[in-house]
C-alpha cells in the first residue's frame, strides 16, 4: 500500500517562508515522479512543482523563483520549501505520485495522494 505523508504546514505572515515534506512508503521511490499540488476553496487543485528521478524539476511559472522541490531517495522524502509566501499561496498543499507519462500539470496523470497539509499566510 503506497501511503504520502505531508507535514510542514502552519500559519506564516506574508513575506515568511515554510518547508513542506512529504515522505513516501509502500513504493520504490526513486523509480517515481514525485509532485507539489496545491487547492485554495472554491478552485481547482493546481500542479505547483514537479521532480523525476533525474533530479530535473518543473514548476508552475508563478512559482519559479519562490519555491523548490527536492528529493531525497534514500529518506524516500520529497521537499517543498517555499520563500516570499503571499496570501494567494494559501491553499492545502498535496504530494502526490506519477508513475507513467503525461504532463505533469495534469492531477489525473497521478496515481497516488497524500491527505494534504494547509498552508495559510496572512496578510
Amino acid at each position: 500500500q503506497v501511503l504520502l505523508a505531508e507535514s510542514g504546514g502552519g500559519v506564516v505572515q506574508a513575506g515568511g517562508s515554510l518547508r513542506l515534506s512529504c515522505a513516501a512508503s509502500g513504493l520504490t521511490f526513486n523509480s517515481y515522479i514525485m509532485a507539489w499540488f496545491r487547492q485554495a476553496p472554491g478552485k481547482e487543485r493546481e500542479f505547483v512543482a514537479g521532480i523525476p528521478r533525474s533530479g530535473d524539476t518543473y514548476y508552475r511559472n508563478t512559482m519559479k523563483g519562490r519555491f523548490t522541490i527536492s528529493r531525497d531517495n534514500a529518506k524516500n522524502t520529497v521537499y517543498l520549501q517555499m520563500s516570499s509566501l503571499k496570501p494567494e499561496d494559501t491553499a492545502v498543499y498535496y504530494c502526490a505520485v506519477k508513475s507513467g507519462g503525461g504532463r505533469y500539470y495534469f492531477a489525473s496523470n497521478y496515481d497516488y495522494w497524500g491527505q494534504g497539509t494547509q498552508v495559510t499566510v496572512s496578510s
